[in-house]
């Protein structure tokens, strides 16, 4: 791609990371350099402030650690070992490999595509690597590890599983609920307008295990007992409708099911038996319930960190029901948002083509890629692998196995990465990928509701090349059809042809303008009217959809597989719930390798209460080992009062090559799959923790000591 500049320009660009704010932002070029990136002053959500990672996007685009050339593989999987090749070897290489697994007796389905939202953008993200791989007949992968049980759990309740509140009419709310939401951290936008709200005399509540940022600037903060969600949400409807506080003309309307949802919460929900599960006093309890059904309107302001045990789905679904109780979608900016992506009517099928794979194909969950190289799942061993958009070897599940996997020496593994990630020190052959102001890409968002275009600011640096730009490479070699694999404005006017929230929105107009909101009213209230895009036009309390799928269609408490309650015997060995929430100086594992965003971030810590520290001889910062049956990781214990009893948090994702030990949370992670969706279990983990002594010392990627660390 050739990016033509006069002495300096001005673009419009789009936040890439898989955050709900997509920010715009303007990009100043100078001779052919960005010299400066801004949030956009002008745009409705942003209003001219980015998040303190984005901010120093520069640093990343130019670091002297970008990978610039394609790489061979010269020393053994996991040294990082390369040699460089040209950009003709490595299609070369790859495809005839491609080629050569799709004609064994394997078949295709021998390779895997493996990939998530490194960037949101629906091109690079979505489009012409999902023909790719249709077309090849590969394996393909059920992108699961981070809101399917969530969304799924939902969509059971509001028919749509990321259709909510309009975010810019939150300062109108007057109570206002993040539960398992760090909005302070991964929604700032939003927090913002959370301010406003109560600076109009909204209070703000947070409902989480951990004190987290936004639980300690609430107003607020209930320390639930991590997985007891869904508990919680039937307990506030136990009150609701024991006290006659619900919304009866709102529910008669427009749910089906509440005289049998009213009775089981009725029987079998009592506050004592809810403050028990949840380890909330019974007073907060009530007290929230009253307030959550007269202070309208009201908002709860759902995340994903909550549906990450195995009964996720069930929570989710259960809170979203309680909306509708209080007839808090009659107002705009009330009701629930859980993610706005589900109002965009993009045509995703035409960007991706899944017609193209063929009939029976294999579909791997990506929360399983240890036992996918290991040859435990059904179907051909997977023989290749391609990595891009995605770090799996930081942050897959059980990463122990999944590393011992990747060093497999007749897996053949190709990543698409800008730096040298975990990942790609156990790859054969590295491509180096553009940033997001040396591509072209169009964005969706699910915290507001615009269309956004991402022009190319730069031209790319040193040898780096799209995604987009590979699989046409990649495809071309093959000999694929290369109208399946047109140019990159082409695949933006197919995307754009879709539904009635984004007709008439055409490329032209995103080039002059950057943003454009979707065709939907300026008070955006979805369901003030009580008819939701459910079978029964109704938010369905009774879900018959759930009941053929085998799961109870009514909302239950559906606990954590590994909980000290409902499993004592598991407990009784390693007694501490494991949260591992994002550290505010990364966004999953980005930014992890960056020495000042690491500086900024400190060493990998594990959140003690003092009661859990004191029973384990440790003190604060002291250096711990965290583990169960599955792995370990260092630690440097903080005793910040930000946890109870029984729990114990480690931010993430650090990469291993710069963690102590070099292992990180995921060590101890599960794939075990959640109760719908096929959802990651990541906070559905017992631990134990105990001191490291001074002759145990452990070195971090073979440079440094724990001793050294120390001092």
């Amino acid at each position: 791609m050739t990016v033509i500049h006069s002495p300096q320009t001005i673009t419009k660009s789009v936040c890439p990371l898989d955050c709900p704010d997509t920010c715009q932002m303007v990009v100043t070029v100078e001779h052919g350099k960005a010299v400066t990136l801004k949030g956009d002053r002008n745009h409705p959500f942003t209003r001219g402030f980015l998040c303190q990672k984005m901010a120093k996007y520069l640093d990343r685009v130019y670091s002297n650690e970008r990978l610039l050339h394609p790489l061979r593989r010269v020393g053994p999987k996991g040294t990082g070992e390369f040699q460089t090749i040209s950009w003709e070897m490595a299609i070369r290489e790859i495809a005839d490999r491609f080629g050569a697994i799709s004609d064994s007796a394997d078949g295709p389905q021998a390779i895997l595509p493996y990939s998530y939202y490194g960037t949101m953008g629906k091109l690079q993200a979505s489009s012409l690597d999902r023909r790719f791989f249709h077309r090849l007949g590969a394996s393909t992968l059920d992108r699961t590890i981070c809101a399917s049980a969530g969304s799924l759990g939902y969509e059971y309740t509001m028919g749509r599983g990321r259709l909510g509140a309009d975010p810019l009419g939150v300062p109108g709310c007057k109570l206002i609920i993040n539960w398992g939401s760090n909005t302070v951290h991964t929604n700032s936008h939003l927090w913002s307008l959370m301010i406003k709200a109560r600076q109009a005399g909204a209070t703000i509540v947070t409902i989480d295990p951990y004190r987290s940022a936004t639980a300690t600037r609430s107003d607020w903060h209930l320390a639930i007992r991590p997985g007891t969600d869904a508990a919680l949400a039937l307990g506030l409807m136990h009150v609701i409708w024991r006290d006659g506080l619900q919304d009866d003309d709102y529910l008669h309307r427009s749910t089906v099911g509440a005289g049998q949802l009213r009775q089981r919460v009725l029987d079998e929900y009592p506050v004592d038996r809810v403050a028990a599960i949840t380890g909330l006093p019974p007073s907060e309890i009530e007290l929230l319930a009253k307030r959550y059904a007269t202070e309208q309107p009201s908002l709860i302001r759902l995340n994903y960190g909550l549906q990450r045990h195995f009964g996720g789905g069930m929570a989710v679904r259960t809170i979203a029901c309680l909306p509708a109780l209080v007839g808090a979608w009659r107002h705009h900016g009330g009701g629930s948002l859980l993610s706005t992506s589900g109002s965009y009517d993009f045509n995703m099928d035409r960007l991706t083509r899944p017609d193209l794979s063929p009939p029976g194909t294999r579909c791997i969950n990506m929360n399983q890629l240890g036992e996918a190289l290991h040859g435990e799942l059904p179907g051909p061993p997977v023989r290749a692998l391609y990595v891009y958009n995605c770090n799996p070897a930081a942050v897959a599940p059980d990463g122990a196995r999944v590393i011992n996997g990747l060093k497999r020496e007749d897996l053949f593994t190709v990543v698409h990465e800008q730096f040298a990630t975990d990942t790609v020190d156990y790859a054969d052959i590295v491509l180096p990928a553009t940033t997001q102001l040396e591509h072209a890409d169009i964005h969706s968002s699910y915290g507001h509701h615009f269309v956004m275009y991402n022009a190319p600011a730069i031209a790319p640096i040193g040898e780096s090349r799209s995604n987009n730009d590979v699989f046409r490479l990649l495809a071309d070699r093959l000999g694929f059809e290369p109208e399946l694999f047109p140019d990159d404005e082409t695949l933006i006017r197919e995307c754009l042809d879709g539904g009635p929230s984004v007709s008439g929105i055409s490329l032209e107009q995103l080039k002059l303008e950057g943003s454009i909101r979707l065709n939907l009213p300026e008070r955006y209230a979805p369901f003030a009217e009580g008819v939701f895009p459910t079978p029964t036009g109704k938010c369905e309390f009774y879900s018959e959809r759930m009941k053929q799928a085998g799961l109870d269609p009514l909302p239950t408490y559906t606990p954590p597989r590994e909980d000290p309650i409902s499993h004592p015997e598991l407990a009784a060995k390693y007694p501490l719930q494991l949260l591992s929430p994002p550290r505010a100086q990364f966004l999953n594992s980005t930014f992890a390798n960056s020495e000042s965003h690491r500086r900024a971030a400190g060493d990998p810590t594990i959140e003690l209460s003092a009661q859990d520290a004191s029973a384990r001889g440790l003190h604060d910062r002291d250096w711990a080992e965290v583990f169960n049956d599955r792995g370990k990781f260092l630690a440097r214990v903080d005793l910040s009062g930000s946890v109870g009893s029984g729990v114990a948090v480690a931010q993430s994702v650090y990469w291993n090559k710069f963690s102590p030990g070099g292992t990180n949370v995921n060590a101890t992670t599960s794939t075990a799959l959640t109760d719908m969706g096929g959802g990651a279990t990541f906070f559905d983990n017992l631990v134990e923790v105990r001191k490291v002594l001074h002759n145990e010392e452990t070195s971090s990627n073979g440079k440094s000591s724990l001793a050294e660390v120390e001092s």
